[in-house]
């Protein structure tokens, strides 16, 4: 698995949930949020002087945002590559993993995934990060030492799955 990941740096790597993940933001974006906004620019076109027309110009800021993300996704999808999560025993993308701080005690439960979806908030850490490059490989009994400005941080690798 660390050769796959190592083997498609070219490639943005996300795990099977994250790519379905884009491709529901992007039809939301094409089939909900983009026709929303066009009613509104032809809504707010119909009421008239378009230069002091506010309604109109917050509508063509937010289809210029929405083109944007929608952009940014289909490039993502086009230069991603799936990698399969495999069960065992070591940490790889998609793993996911039970680990008590060292330094503070607290146990923590995070998914390793592909930079584009990391979501700290949500327990989702990249591969990428410094956390989750110290997990790769490692498996349940072993510690992980992240360098960080303020220090070493160490964890023990409670579960793996």
């Amino acid at each position: 698995m660390l050769k796959q990941i190592k083997d498609n740096q070219d490639k943005i790597i996300l795990t099977e949930e994250g790519l379905a993940d884009l491709n529901a933001e992007l039809k939301d974006l094409k089939e909900v949020q983009m026709p929303k906004v066009v009613a509104r620019i032809a809504n707010a076109r119909d009421q008239g002087d378009l230069s002091e027309n506010s309604d109109y110009h917050s509508a063509l800021d937010e289809q210029a945002m929405l083109n944007a993300r929608i952009d940014q996704i289909e490039n993502i999808i086009d230069k991603s590559k799936v990698v399969k999560e495999q069960s065992g025993h070591l940490i790889t993308l998609g793993s996911k993993v039970k680990l008590k701080s060292m330094n503070t005690k607290k146990t923590l439960v995070y998914s390793l995934v592909g930079q584009y979806e990391s979501d700290p908030q949500e327990g989702k850490i990249s591969i990428e990060s410094p956390v989750g490059k110290s997990l790769l490989g490692k498996k349940k009994g072993d510690k992980a030492v992240v360098e960080t400005p303020a220090g070493k941080i160490e964890y023990l690798i409670l579960d793996v799955s």
